[in-house]
């Protein structure tokens, strides 16, 4: 199976080409085509990138993430989400390369097969990067108003937080 697995993508490329050439397209053209708007797009969303990373950082950097940690431990500890996935919770709609540290940290201290660390892989796979999503799809598209898409994310979020701390505890025992 893994030798099949190995050519799953050459053969998806060389499915691409070989349709191309017996249309009758120019696949060259096509290619240098493509790769131009995807370098347009790719221009177009690089402040809302470069401005998210530098938030980030920032949040990071100066104690904001532990301050709301701890501002938010007693709500968290009434609901039943572990105090040390917080600063998961926290970063995974901001970051995915930042939210994935914290995972990886939660996992070596707490171990993946703890309450906090199977919370954490829960949540980690249940949330979405909001608002690197938003950012970057909306941006691409030229969307400036978000309507409510921000709202109804960050509820998602929210309720995957509870619902990763209830799920754990009910499929596979827990605190």
């Amino acid at each position: 199976m893994a030798g099949f697995t190995d050519w799953i993508v050459p053969a998806v490329i060389g499915g691409v080409l070989l349709f191309g050439l017996v249309r009758g397209v120019n696949i060259f053209d096509s290619f240098i085509e493509g790769a131009k708007e995807g370098l347009g797009t790719a221009w177009s969303i690089l402040p809302a990138l470069v401005l998210l990373l530098t938030a980030v950082s920032v949040f990071k950097v100066s104690g904001m993430l532990d301050v709301l940690t701890w501002a938010l431990s007693p709500a968290a500890g009434l609901l039943g989400v572990p105090r040390e996935v917080l600063p998961l919770a926290l970063l995974r709609p901001v970051s995915g390369s930042g939210s994935m540290v914290v995972f990886r940290d939660i996992l070596a201290s707490y171990g993946p097969d703890s309450f906090i660390g199977r919370v954490a892989s829960v949540l980690q796979g249940a949330t979405e990067t909001t608002f690197y999503t938003i950012a970057v799809y909306f941006g691409a598209t030229g969307v400036k108003k978000t309507r409510h898409t921000l709202a109804s994310s960050m509820t998602a979020d929210l309720a995957a937080l509870v619902i990763s701390a209830v799920a754990v505890r009910l499929l596979l025992g827990g605190r």
